[in-house]
């Protein structure tokens, strides 16, 4: 090759990489990430080149097996940067909307606001890290890196589209719902490490709280993917756009789902686990500093997953009307529907009191999950019909 810059960044068609992961499938991230693939290690090859020309390493550098190992790298660090903003963003409107609903302005740092978040990202990781002597120090720091760990890994793996995912798998609704699932283990675990009466009692509650709703939401999925009669994330949004919305044969399961959604998210009114008035933090009381806001920040991963269940499973997931699923702006379509319920979720916050214990569990079993129930009734029924 020769010794112009142009002789070793050359845009190639990813999906002609003989090590491309994803079959026949094309993956938005992973094109992006193979472009910047090609510039970076392109740009190193011509550097290396012009000191020894024709050298292997030059050559190995541009190989497919090396550009698609650093496309696949790069395909994760994009999709968790969309993550990431799309958090940030969630977090800044419910500033905002709290705002509104208590006649106020909220924050007003940066454009509209926008950089409260980062301001207090930076607040938080430069206090001091500070941990009990007395804690279990494996499950203690185990239990929050998989709090933290797990809630990332479930927001990285939502798809945004057909386009835009992290694997192809084909039963993804059961998968994104059993990492959804170990948060209660998760929680209870780190609350009784910290040899802490007020954590354990918060872990203990979350747990309660958490196994209490996951009951009616995981009947809620099942009665959709039967309706639906697939379990792949893009069979049920496939099939909500050539029918209709989940959201009107369902309108049972889409307000059960929405409450146990709130309450799987530890928010308002549902929040009995951290209850600051009366358990100081709740489970992390003595997660200080950085592990707390990273705490935080998992939270309202978990928020922005309850939010996209609500929106693939109810509402056609990225399909929109009179312009089915494969539009360019499928995302940012899937992204709006997302903030509109996370919207609703706030809402709810200002509107409602915390619930007591007795009544988040009364309200978990005896009403969601006999809702739950009749949801699966009607939708049998629809099927047996032949309606859907």
């Amino acid at each position: 090759m020769g010794l112009s810059i142009l002789d070793w960044i050359v845009f190639k068609n990813p999906m002609a990489n003989e090590y491309y992961p994803f079959g026949d499938m094309y993956n938005l991230p992973y094109e992006i990430g193979y472009k910047l693939s090609e510039i970076i290690l392109g740009f190193v090859a011509w550097f290396l080149n012009l000191f020894v020309h024709d050298n292997l390493w030059s050559q190995w550098l541009v190989s497919d097996v090396v550009m698609n190992v650093l496309a696949i790298i790069l395909l994760v660090v994009v999709i968790f940067g969309v993550g990431f903003i799309v958090n940030l963003t969630m977090i800044w409107e419910e500033r905002k909307i709290l705002g509104r609903l208590m006649d106020r302005r909220g924050t007003q740092i940066g454009p509209l606001g926008y950089f409260q978040c980062l301001g207090d990202g930076l607040k938080t990781f430069m206090k001091e890290n500070i941990a009990p002597k007395a804690i279990d120090k494996k499950i203690y720091w185990w239990g929050l890196a998989l709090v933290i760990g797990t809630s990332v890994l479930l927001a990285c793996m939502v798809p945004l589209s057909g386009r835009w995912f992290i694997a192809d798998y084909k039963v993804g609704l059961l998968i994104l719902f059993g990492m959804f699932a170990l948060a209660p283990f998760l929680i209870l675990c780190a609350g009784w490490a910290q040899n802490n009466k007020f954590s354990l009692i918060g872990g203990m509650r979350a747990a309660e709280l958490m196994i209490s709703y996951e009951v009616p939401m995981l009947i809620i999925l099942a009665t959709s993917c039967l309706l639906a009669g697939a379990y792949g994330i893009n069979d049920l949004v496939q099939f909500q756009n050539d029918h209709l919305w989940f959201v009107i044969p369902e309108i049972i399961g889409f307000f059960t789902f929405f409450v146990c959604a709130i309450a799987e998210s530890e928010r308002v009114p549902f929040d009995l686990s951290e209850a600051e008035a009366e358990l100081v933090e709740g489970w992390q009381t003595e997660y200080a500093g950085m592990k707390w806001g990273l705490i935080m920040l998992a939270d309202y991963f978990r928020g922005y997953v309850a939010c996209a269940f609500i929106v693939l499973l109810f509402l056609g997931g990225w399909a929109m009307p009179f312009a089915g699923t494969d539009t360019w702006y499928a995302e940012i379509w899937f992204l709006f529907k997302v903030c509109a319920v996370f919207a609703a979720f706030v809402w709810a916050r200002g509107a409602f009191p915390r619930v007591r214990t007795d009544q988040i569990i009364n309200i978990g079993w005896r009403v969601l999950m006999p809702l739950s129930i009749l949801n699966l009734v009607v939708v049998v029924a629809i099927k047996l019909m032949g309606w859907m």
